[in-house]
């Protein structure tokens, strides 16, 4: 039974008790959800709520419990299929059957992009599969759940799929059935299989046609007989999602009540691969933990992708200035579907030349000094508009909040003005985005739908009350009852003024009239004191207690006024309803425009990035090349005051012995990049890779880049080894992580791929093991010839440059190095060419430079060709602030390292004593080393002989000797 207040007994006039009565009855303070619970109707076959506590639209964004996302995977002899759902969007994306390697590195990938919270696999699944999927899910704060294999069936997926509101569903004109031929077909009875199929489907509709068109229209979506291990997880993720409505929104719909609007195959052949390793290591996220340590919610970083930040943040600790700029340098985006549209081009930017060159075209647009205002004022229009298809699942499911209409009613709107706006873009008629919403904005049907919630819906009234609200004069009945309702306070007061005349005095001294929605009308006196005992309460003669009253002022008033508040509840249901039916008829319609806006919302944040951070557009071609002219990084730059910029060429498949067909211009082109350098001089800005790739995803996504030029041949896969992610959840060292990263590297590379190794090999003696894994990694990649990738490197092994490891003048490697300057403690520059390691040639190797004292290092971050063979490290740790002292040291046990001297460490702790005694023990080592024996013929007569040379040698006289000989 609904929740009601009870109005509490006041001691005054029976007129005022009657109605104050009724005042608190239709008091606004009284909430429509504690008066009203949510009334089930019927929309398409299915039992929904319709009207539920309806609540005013008092911030931009409603805050949501974040749903789950949950991932189901099958992995059967070597192939793997799997299906994970987006609550954002509503798509269902599925991976058909794709051969999987075997260290399970497409497993890997899947999981670091969706990066769900639970995830689905049956107890049938291969072992090192599920080995995979529990180590990543043990990593991180997630669930992982092996089910019965009988969850995991093909078929079973199949009919989950057959049974989803968006194949069940369709218009009359899709069940229609061919007339019957038949002169007595119009006979009451059905005379063939037509008519009688014709004449269930108008009660229940024919379940053998509705199976028949959807598994048409499924086939248009996933390939459901060539991927039987795809169709298994598909039912198992759909039973998962049943199950977890069921429990917390307690709906008996099944299958047919999810909310899944569209279904996307993710195409790997179409996507550049990416991992959670590329991802970290290049900034392209970058979670921070909440300032709170009782909060596990995190917040984007410093990141391409990230939030707006505060200006002029200053960071003292590593001497940079953050200008008036974003944290996030290409979130600039206005709405939810965007946000999420961005992650997933960055998670996985595309491979196709066509759309990234329409998109290159949209941006070209934007930037056009003609259209700069245009463009702002359509990023703007685009920030009223809500996550529409989230929307219009709970209309369909009857669970729509005021604010949801408000949402519909601010899309329309916003709609009506983005098609204005962008009407009024220079030369944007070959824009592909441009003419795409063009189409999709029907401004005609959604401006009817605008002006007609707006015109139906009381929204003041609507708050008030907390549920949604019909306007006056949209439905005389309703009108007429609400002007009952609105002055059924008079009637309760006379009504309760005749009925005081006929009740004694000693019965009570005063009475109301109150009216209860669904109970009627009551009469209530005041609790007596006899009452309260063991007999009870004595009512008058024809009352009884706690029932409607059948006095006859009451029952005429139940006869002629009736239960309003539920009448005109039930009445505005009703015309709700109706306004729904229209709004979902335009489901497609809204759906595909708030796609082609979310894509619109993207180019717009690029295009502002892009002016902002004055990005270039680059050339891309078919050629597997890179050529960067004056490239910048993207995030480093945002973080000094000023950036050098530097130029960067690499062409794919140049390994040893390939015949690669070079570019005709004077440049040094090769598939490794090898760049050495001082401590902290940039290379991992530039050489490691983090500045070349950068530029290279942005023309994938952002498709205008930090750079003066650049022409960009396209990239397949992007690996890295830059920075080690450690946990004490990951029972693997430092190193076995760079390993593993250097693993997966070398077993999926091809020759478009990139590749990235900051210093790999340091993790271990680095004189030895470390040095002889870097040499064996870089010579297998050289040694696949034409199939060899792009490599950038940075190392600081600089004794493996020679003639028997790795020969700068006889092999394909581009070297370069970071150059730096010398200068005294007076300011006066210091052999600038030996400092800055420049050479004539590529490939030969200046000389290394050692500091002397006061002398400075100044760091240029300009890029030259040829090799530096020293890492200056104890100046670097000097500039740092490591002690003077301690800096010296480390240069001293250096030195003696490379002199093999490093014994002269053992002497420092010895006294006087034993200094003069292991002196005297050199020099007795030495004479006897002189001693030739050869030279001495032992016999009889020479003994004495040989023991005064004895004696010689050890420094003592014949009589110690002999007493010696005879101990």
């Amino acid at each position: 039974m609904p929740k009601r207040k009870h109005n509490r007994r006041k001691e005054s006039t029976v007129e005022l008790e009657a109605t104050s009565a009724s005042e608190r009855s239709n008091s606004p303070t009284q909430s429509a959800s504690e008066r009203h619970e949510r009334k089930k109707v019927r929309w398409g076959n299915k039992t929904r709520h319709t009207v539920e506590d309806a609540q005013s639209d008092s911030s931009e964004e409603e805050p949501q419990i974040p749903e789950k996302t949950c991932l189901a995977a099958l992995c059967s002899h070597g192939q793997v299929g799997c299906a994970y759902y987006e609550h954002t969007k509503q798509i269902l994306y599925v991976l058909e059957d794709t051969q999987e390697t075997l260290h399970c590195d497409l497993t890997r990938m899947l999981l670091e992009q969706v990066h769900p919270d639970i995830v689905l696999t049956s107890s049938k699944a291969d072992e090192d599969f599920i080995d995979c999927v529990n180590e990543h899910m043990e990593s991180g704060d997630a669930t992982f759940q092996i089910r019965p294999f009988k969850e995991f069936v093909a078929s079973k997926g199949r009919d989950r799929l057959l049974s989803l509101s968006r194949f069940t569903n369709f218009t009359a004109e899709d069940n229609e059935l061919p007339a019957s031929s038949d002169a007595d077909s119009t006979s009451s009875r059905p005379n063939n299989a037509y008519d009688f199929m014709r004449a269930r489907r108008e009660f229940t509709g024919d379940p053998t046609t509705k199976r028949w068109n959807a598994s048409i229209r499924l086939a248009n979506f996933a390939s459901v007989e060539t991927s039987p291990l795809c169709m298994a997880s598909v039912g198992a993720l759909l039973d998962h999602l049943v199950r977890e409505r069921a429990l917390s929104d307690f709906d008996e719909d099944g299958i047919g009540g999810l909310d899944v609007r569209d279904i996307e195959i993710l195409s790997l052949d179409q996507v550049m691969q990416i991992n959670a390793d590329a991802l970290l290591s290049l900034q392209i996220f970058e979670n921070e933990s909440h300032a709170s340590v009782h909060s596990d919610k995190t917040k984007e970083g410093l990141s391409l992708f990230g939030s707006s930040a505060s200006n002029d943040r200053c960071h003292y600790d590593t001497v940079f200035i953050l200008r008036d700029v974003s944290v996030g340098i290409l979130n600039g985006t206005k709405t939810t579907l965007g946000r999420s549209l961005l992650r997933t081009w960055l998670l996985r930017p595309s491979l196709s030349l066509s759309v990234i060159k329409s998109r290159q075209d949209a941006i070209e647009c934007f930037l056009h000094p003609e259209n700069l205002t245009t463009a702002n004022v359509m990023h703007n229009h685009l920030k009223g508009m809500k996550n529409l298809p989230r929307i219009m699942g709970v209309m369909g499911a009857g669970r729509a909040k005021l604010s949801d209409w408000q949402g519909i009613v601010k899309f329309t709107f916003c709609a009506t003005m983005l098609r204005d706006a962008s009407s009024e873009l220079h030369q944007a008629g070959n824009v592909d985005i441009v003419k795409r919403l063009m189409d999709a904005l029907d401004i005609a049907t959604f401006r009817d739908i605008g002006i007609k919630i707006n015109s139906i819906i009381d929204w003041e009234e609507s708050t008030n009350n907390e549920r949604v609200c019909v306007r006056p004069h949209i439905d005389e009945d309703l009108d007429n009852r609400k002007h009952v309702y609105h002055g059924v306070d008079s009637v309760l007061s006379t009504v309760a003024e005749q009925i005081s005349l006929t009740v004694p005095q000693d019965f009570a001294r005063s009475l109301n009239v109150v009216y209860f929605p669904q109970l009627g009308y009551l009469i209530c006196v005041p609790m007596l004191k006899e009452w309260q005992t063991e007999s009870g309460i004595q009512p008058l003669e024809g009352w009884t207690f706690q029932v409607l009253s059948p006095h006859a002022a009451i029952l005429n008033m139940d006869t002629h006024i009736g239960d309003l508040h539920s009448t005109i509840v039930d009445r505005e249901l009703e015309i709700v309803q109706e306004l729904l039916e229209m709004v979902l008829q335009c489901d497609e319609e809204i759906s595909s425009a708030c796609s082609v806006c979310a894509e619109l919302d993207c180019l717009l944040s690029f295009a502002g990035a892009s002016r902002q951070f004055d990005y270039r557009r680059p050339e891309m071609v078919q050629d597997n090349v890179i050529e960067i002219i004056q490239g910048r990084h993207p995030l480093h730059e945002q973080v000094v005051n000023t950036f050098v910029p530097n130029d960067a060429r690499l062409i794919g498949g140049a390994g040893i012995g390939s015949s690669t067909e070079l570019p005709d211009d004077n440049e040094q082109w090769n598939s490794v990049l090898l760049c050495t350098g001082a401590n902290a001089c940039g290379k991992v800005s530039f050489s490691s890779g983090a500045r070349i790739t950068l530029i290279l995803m942005h023309s994938c996504f952002t498709r205008f880049v930090p750079a003066e030029s650049a022409t960009l041949g396209l990239v397949d896969k992007i690996f890295t080894r830059v920075s080690t992610r450690e946990s004490v959840s990951r029972v693997q060292s430092a190193f076995m992580i760079d390993l593993a990263q250097v693993s997966l590297a070398l077993r999926n590379c091809t020759p478009r791929s990139l590749i990235l190794l900051d210093e790999f090999g340091k993790g271990t003696l680095s004189s030895a093991d470390g040095a002889g894994l870097f040499c064996g990694v870089l010579r297998h990649l050289l040694n696949r010839g034409s199939s060899c990738p792009k490599v950038l490197v940075a190392t600081h092994f600089h004794d493996v440059f020679n003639a028997e490891l790795l020969d700068p003048d006889h092999i394909p490697v581009s070297f370069r190095h970071m150059q730096v300057i010398f200068t005294s403690n007076t300011g006066t520059l210091l052999d600038t060419e030996a400092g800055v390691g420049t050479c004539d040639t590529p490939g030969t190797s200046a000389s290394s430079r050692k500091f002397g004292p006061g002398e400075k290092i100044t760091y240029l971050y300009r890029v030259a060709e040829g090799l530096s063979l020293d890492s200056h490290a104890a100046k670097c740790a000097e500039i740092f602030g490591v002690p003077a002292r301690i800096v010296e040291r480390a240069q001293y046990v250096c030195h003696l390292l490379s002199t093999h001297e490093l014994g002269r460490l053992l002497d420092e702790d010895m006294t006087d004593a034993e200094r003069v005694d292991l002196e005297d023990a050199e020099v007795v080592c030495r004479r006897f080393l002189a001693w030739n024996l050869k030279e001495e013929e032992v016999g009889d007569g020479r003994e004495g002989v040989v023991k005064a040379k004895l004696g010689d040698v050890l420094g003592r006289s014949d009589a110690q000797v002999e007493e010696g000989s005879q101990d």
